[in-house]
């Protein structure tokens, strides 16, 4: 066995069976794929070529590249997210069990006291998750933070397909720095569908339009996680 090391690549030349192979072309350059790794040879001698490891489970997937749309004075549901790169779409038929998928927000938001805040999670037109109303403390240009875990339970049409999807909203009060917040999940095995194309987005909506209420992101990033 001889090695070959460059700057990109750590390769192998080895002996390796015919029957290792099954149904080779013994051609020059040939490139096949055993056992997970890659070679490249002539039908007698191969060079094993180590790629670098590339993750295909931990990756990202979108990052918003400036604020949200400010969401003001109003009782009109509106999206937290704004333009980046990357996409927040998943084509038909493109989901695995098991993927899992984390977004992370976060941005400045001010509130008047007693009235709500309701956040929705949606693929589409389908709700994920549901926040409900969630009473507001006075706060002025608080930091908060919101982190949104989902995991594919099933994969096919509405009915069969199953999701579950859950939220961890946190803003720090100005006054005295202390955090405050809560939680909400869901599983959705109804009306989420794989076999059609999803686009996240997530929702706002206040319970006034007093203008004392307003909320924007300045961070939002979406994670492949597994």
């Amino acid at each position: 066995m001889r090695n070959i090391r460059n700057s990109q690549y750590l390769t192998q030349v080895q002996e390796i069976e015919a029957s290792y192979v099954p149904e080779l072309v013994p051609e020059v350059g040939a490139l096949i794929y055993v056992d997970e790794v890659l070679y490249m040879g002539n039908g007698t001698e191969w060079l094993q070529i180590c790629l670098p490891n590339l993750s295909t489970t931990n990756y990202g997937l979108f990052a918003q590249t400036g604020d949200s749309t400010p969401i003001t004075g109003t009782t009109v549901e509106s999206t937290l997210i704004n333009g980046g790169v990357g996409t927040l779409s998943v084509p038909a038929n493109s989901f695995l069990v098991g993927d899992t998928f984390r977004g992370d927000f976060a941005g400045v938001m001010s509130a008047k006291n007693g009235d709500t805040l309701r956040i929705k999670v949606k693929a589409g037109s389908v709700l994920l998750a549901d926040s409900g109303p969630q009473s507001m403390p006075s706060t002025t240009n608080a930091v908060w933070s919101l982190s949104i875990d989902f995991t594919i339970r099933q994969i096919g049409s509405a009915g069969t397909a199953s999701i579950v999807t859950l939220g961890n909203f946190l803003h720090i009060k100005q006054s005295n720095n202390t955090s405050e917040g809560f939680g909400f999940n869901n599983v959705n095995n109804t009306t989420f569908d794989t076999t059609i194309p999803n686009t996240l987005d997530v929702t706002i909506q206040w319970s006034s339009n007093n203008a004392l209420n307003s909320i924007y992101s300045d961070i939002f990033v979406l994670n492949k996680i597994y």
